[in-house]
């Protein structure tokens, strides 16, 4: 999406390595000159549909937030008055990520204003530039931020903070689009100095400091200097660009290594972005390996249904999708990420499969991502079995997803229409009207896709215009394209996964008609066969469940604050037929909409889309089986659903180790103790003399219980687990053949003193002597089971 106009139109100085700081100077190199470039947002207006629908929610929720509550925690550690309430959650004065959603708001505002043309959005970008650039001279004149220096010191001694530079670079991206769409030179003027600042600072630090520097997330430091240099062709941006080059990441994905099992997955991917911007700016064949690489492996094959990626925010190994089903699936950051780099790849392949991808994640997470009547965005799109959506709070949430989501909806028209110097690659099918002042052509697009299973593509030209049409065969197209122009029927092969070139002169009045009627397709998982997702043509249709035991609000706080809201039992889709044609029928006068004829048990389901589905309880993936096979599995999975059904609805607080936002959701705090991930999941341990802590939930009215959860194999471990001061247990962890290879669990009741009163309690976990304390791979709070 960023700085479209400046795509491959710099020119290139001596560079620097990319390898490490001190590393000699690279060979100089050329741009790249991508084979198709995207439109302009200017030049593209969505018409009537869904997905302008959801543009019209996120300009009303733009405009009802106060920019002078948005500035207020700048001008605080800016020490500039201000009178403005604080907002809440991640946008708190006392949070450390503060000021991040300020740099995804001036994008989104940059982005609304070029999509639509609509002046207030320049309005609010010029405004908060203004005010921002006041703290600036008040912070010194080049430093930016809305939380103080110190927490680069702290950062760069390798103490705890939460993720500096990565606020960092929303504030620096947000004012270089405040610069390119919408003409603010001041915003430039600002976002030099803050690089001037951050050239200086990492400067000073060796390359092993900055490697320390680097395992703190850090957003997309290395692409927003690299975007920054194409503007302003000072070889101090692209050196930046290249110090933030996270060769532990990227040094395995130039080598064709898959080692990304385990990490924070949002964290990587705008990394991968940087590379790809490096590479278009230097011809650097190395960033095109990484960039090609990492999209095949999360793009390919580790994407859900849906196109999103990660479970709790982390990637898993290779094979893993539908066994581990949580309400923290496909972090919706994530999946704008990785459409943000697909673009790239497209204008360098375009290949129908990068527009395949995009159409997927697309179409069934961001466009279903906003909330239909507030404008809330979910953080997870959740692909737990009966689950459902949850939002944010329009002042007190302000999580990652938000400030991504604020943008999601304000750039829609950034992938649909490809172009080199004569050709027109139509590549998604939405209602828009794309205008190409070079070649004197208009073109509206007329569709109410994916309801109307084709599209129409009206010309108007200022004069003959001699080129080509591409337009995209999808994957699901399988039962054949049909073309007319001008109401004549054209004699072209449409293959899936290809483009239809539609080569001749054009004229004012052509008018193109594309059929592509779609069908019903299973897909199954890679790691259950017999786990099944439903489609028609690229739509994932969701089984609609209801609202039983449904909260009283889904808008929240705390993005995880409904991951446990207990979930009713799901039916299964009994057949020996994997056709879903034979027993999932239309339901007339409801597009898109289809019900079960008999093979879902206990009773029949209605699927719809899951991008319409909000306020209610859904499923994505289903249990497909032989009718031999259900007697069995009912008894089975009657009485599983039922102890983890009584075991949920007895949920305080729930604490996963290892994991980056949930150790933060529980303020974990620790010494001399170590994170990992074993058999799937992540843990925490502690040495000799160390600890690690983390705040839980209690209810203050019933007896709680605290379970943990252990590895069976771990052996001749002892440690105290003490309560808010108070031991409650000694733990041993002694290998025997009841317990080895497998997850263990143990029950410690706690003293109705220790909670009486209390909403929160610190659970520490210390080593006895010279032993180790857990591994721990998980504690939840319940409440006692009431006789």
């Amino acid at each position: 999406m960023r700085l479209q106009s400046v795509l491959a139109t710099v020119v290139v100085a001596s560079l620097l390595s990319s390898a490490v700081h001190a590393a000699p100077a690279a060979p100089a190199t050329s741009p790249v000159q991508p084979k198709v470039h995207p439109f302009d947002l200017q030049h593209v207006r969505l018409l009537d549909g869904p997905f302008k629908d959801a543009q019209e929610l996120d300009k009303a929720y733009l405009l009802s937030l106060d920019p002078e509550r948005l500035l207020h925690a700048f001008r605080l550690t800016a020490k500039l008055p201000t009178s403005a309430e604080p907002l809440g959650g991640w946008e708190a004065p006392t949070i450390e990520i503060r000021g991040h959603f300020v740099g995804h708001y001036l994008t989104a505002c940059a982005l609304m204003y070029r999509s639509t043309g609509d002046e207030q959005f320049k309005q609010r970008a010029d405004h908060l530039v203004t005010e921002l650039a006041r703290c600036q001279e008040a912070l010194g004149g080049k430093y930016l931020a809305a939380f103080p220096e110190s927490f680069f010191d702290r950062l760069e001694a390798g103490q705890r903070v939460w993720v500096p530079y990565y606020t960092i670079h929303k504030i620096m991206a947000g004012l270089l689009d405040a610069n390119q769409l919408c003409g603010n030179a001041q915003a430039l003027d600002v976002v030099n100095r803050m690089a001037d600042y951050f050239k200086g600072r990492t400067d000073k630090l060796s390359d092993e400091q900055m490697a320390v520097v680097m395992k703190t997330e850090f957003g997309g430091m290395n692409e927003v200097f690299a975007d920054l240099y194409a503007v302003t062709n000072n070889p101090d941006h692209l050196e930046m660009a290249r110090r933030f080059d996270h060769r532990a990441v990227t040094e395995p994905l130039a080598q064709r290594q898959d080692k990304l099992a385990g990490l924070h997955a949002n964290t990587q991917i705008p990394k991968i972005t940087g590379a790809a911007r490096i590479y278009e700016l230097t011809g650097e064949e190395r960033m095109r390996t990484v960039a090609d690489f990492f999209w095949s492996q999360v793009a390919l094959k580790r994407s859900l249904v849906s196109g999103g990626n990660s479970y709790g925010e982390h990637f898993r190994k290779l094979g893993v999708e539908a066994g581990e089903l949580t309400p923290t699936t496909a972090e919706t950051c994530n999946t704008y990420n990785m459409l943000k780099l697909t673009r790239h790849l497209f204008s360098w392949d375009p290949s129908a499969e990068h527009a395949d991808y995009y159409e997927r994640g697309l179409f069934n997470q961001i466009l279903g991502s906003i909330e239909p009547q507030q404008g809330g965005m979910i953080y997870f799109l959740s692909h737990k079995p009966g689950h459902f959506k949850v939002y944010n709070t329009p002042t007190d949430s302000f999580w990652c997803c938000t400030g991504t989501g604020v943008e999601n909806h304000a750039k829609y028209g950034d992938s649909i229409y490809f172009r080199d110097d004569r050709t027109l690659w139509v590549n998604q099918f939405i209602a828009s009207e794309l205008t190409w002042p070079e070649a004197g052509l208009v073109v509206r697009q007329e569709t109410r896709f994916p309801e109307q299973e084709g599209t129409t593509l009206r010309l108007k030209a200022d004069r003959p215009v001699t080129g080509a049409m591409k337009i995209r065969v999808p994957y699901w197209a399988t039962r054949g394209v049909t073309i007319k122009i001008n109401g004549q029927a054209q004699d072209v092969a449409a293959t899936p996964k290809s483009y239809v070139t539609l080569d001749r002169t054009w004229n004012d009045g052509d008018v193109v008609e594309v059929a592509m009627p779609m069908s019903l397709h299973l897909h199954r998982a890679a790691d259950l066969p017999d786990r099944v997702a439903i489609l028609y043509g690229p739509v994932v249709l969701a089984g609609r469940l209801g609202r039983e035991q449904y909260p009283s609000s889904d808008f929240v706080r705390d993005q995880n604050d409904l991951n446990h809201t207990p979930t009713p039992r799901v039916p299964v889709l009994v057949s020996d037929d994997a056709n879903p044609s034979a027993w999932l029928k239309p339901v007339e006068g409801k597009p898109l909409t289809f019900a079960t004829t008999g093979v879902a048990k206990p009773a029949d389901v209605t699927f719809a889309p899951l991008y319409s589905i909000h306020h209610e309880r859904y499923s994505v993936y289903w249990e497909l089986m032989p009718p031999q096979k259900w007697s069995e599995q009912e008894r089975r999975w009657r009485e599983q659903d039922e102890a983890r059904r009584a075991e949920e609805a007895r949920i305080v607080d729930d604490a996963h180790f290892g994991e980056q936002q949930p150790e933060r959701d529980h303020n974990v705090q620790s010494e001399k103790s170590n994170a990992g991930q074993f058999h799937g999941r992540f843990y925490r341990d502690a040495t000799a003399g160390g600890f690690f802590s983390a705040e839980l939930k209690v209810d203050p009215n019933a007896k709680n219980i605290l379970r943990c959860t252990y590895w069976g194999s771990d052996d001749r471990r002892q440690f105290e687990i003490l309560v808010d001061g108070r031991q409650i247990a000694t733990q041993s962890l002694t290998r025997t053949r009841e317990t080895r290879d497998r997850f263990i669990t143990a029950d410690y009741p706690l003293p109705q003193e220790a909670t009486s009163g209390k909403q929160k309690v610190t659970v520490r976990f210390q080593p006895v002597g010279n032993s180790t304390a857990g591994g721990v791979f998980g504690c939840r709070m319940l409440r006692a089971e009431t006789k």
